[in-house]
């Protein structure tokens, strides 16, 4: 997939603005709060997802303005495509309630989701070294989106897991009032038990498949130096070798053995809810001992290896965002981000110049107060 052209019109800080991008690497640059990374959030918007900085339609509108809009030309392995998004802001008119106007091809769309499946991107951005710094809740994100984007039934398992695990929760908590409550819980249990399997078997197996892609990216950005490991943590060894049979008799078992304990805490204590995608850099955590930048190559790496398995699954080359990420890496590492991304068309954002002139087949785009100012070719 390659983006060939992008056009802004009151997008955020931007008034009018159109880069025509190259196949290889694409570097936006210029001093912070210029609109760089305004340029990869439109692109993003393409793929049907939400913002990656969690901000509302409204919020993207120039200020004073009423409206603003994005068109791109892209290509597929198909044929060359188009798209465009307008976003319109709030009306106080009870008839006129339109928010958002999407396109492809000149196809009217009901919403930008239908645009998933026709527009792949895979984004990093400051905010996701969450995945290495914080807690399993962002690293168990991190998979259920991944996985949701390649297999849709997966989210439906992960909903009506969420759905039975409320439901026993409350239970729980019924229960300590109400005793007799108690000879329910085997059948909401057994319930519990076979939706957590179909969650951790899709999981353990997607990290097992990006396991040896994600070590590959970050013994090149390393330069060989050091070793990344994955490891999904469920409480059963080996879980990517289990049987969906396997996992929702290990779960039911740890139901089981938790029910007393989960009766007196009100919450069910075992289970994917629970889960955590360990990240291992020379045999160590990276959360607890990396560097910076040792996490975030950690990071790159897991984002790369989620680009080579929409790809593997898709036969389209995901279009890869970088924003702010040649901060704290070193020579080296810049060198592979830029030089070493095959087959991949690249957007990156930096604010120093000095950290892409080792750039040898690319473009960069000079930003500054939402206006490009300059192109240049390598």
């Amino acid at each position: 997939m390659r983006l060939a052209s992008i056009e802004l019109n009151n997008f955020r800080n931007i008034a009018a603005m159109q880069l025509n991008a190259v196949p290889g690497v694409n570097v936006i640059h210029g001093e912070n709060a210029q609109g760089k990374t305004n340029i990869i959030e439109a692109i993003w918007l393409f793929t049907g997802a939400k913002s990656f900085r969690g901000a509302k339609d409204k919020e993207m509108l120039r200020f004073g303005q009423k409206k603003c809009s994005v068109h791109t030309v892209f290509a597929t392995a198909m044929r060359e495509q188009t798209a465009s998004i307008e976003l319109f802001a709030p009306s106080q008119s009870l008839l006129e309630k339109k928010s958002k106007s999407v396109h492809l091809n000149g196809v009217p769309l009901e919403s930008a989701a239908e645009l998933a499946g026709q527009f792949y991107a895979v984004v990093f951005s400051p905010a996701h070294l969450s995945l290495v710094r914080e807690g399993p809740a962002f690293r168990r994100k991190f998979l259920d989106t991944a996985i949701g984007q390649l297999m849709p039934k997966y989210s439906h398992y992960l909903r009506e897991y969420q759905r039975i695990l409320l439901q026993r929760n409350t239970l729980l908590k019924d229960v300590a009032q109400f005793p007799q409550l108690q000879d329910t819980m085997d059948v909401w249990e057994e319930n519990l038990a076979k939706a957590a399997a179909s969650v951790a078997f899709c999981r353990a197996r997607y990290v097992e498949r990006i396991r040896p892609k994600a070590a590959q990216v970050y013994e090149g950005i390393s330069s060989g130096r050091e070793r990344m490991d994955l490891s999904y943590q469920c409480g059963l060894k080996d879980a990517h070798l289990c049987t969906r049979e396997e996992l929702r008799a290990f779960y039911r078992e740890e139901l089981l053995h938790d029910r007393k304990e989960d009766i007196q805490r009100g919450s069910t204590r075992s289970g994917p809810q629970r889960d955590d995608l360990e990240i291992l850099v020379n045999e160590v955590p990276a959360r607890l001992y990396g560097s910076q930048g040792q996490q975030r190559s950690s990071v790159l790496a897991l984002k790369m290896a989620e680009c080579s398995m929409v790809e593997e699954t898709t036969s389209e080359a995901p279009i890869v965002l970088l924003d702010d990420v040649m901060s704290e890496l070193d020579a080296g590492r810049r060198d592979y981000l830029l030089n070493h991304l095959d087959n991949w068309q690249v957007f990156v954002t930096c604010c120093d110049d000095e950290s892409f002139r080792e750039l040898r087949n690319g473009r960069s785009f000079l930003i500054d107060a939402g206006q490009l100012q300059r192109t240049e070719d390598f």
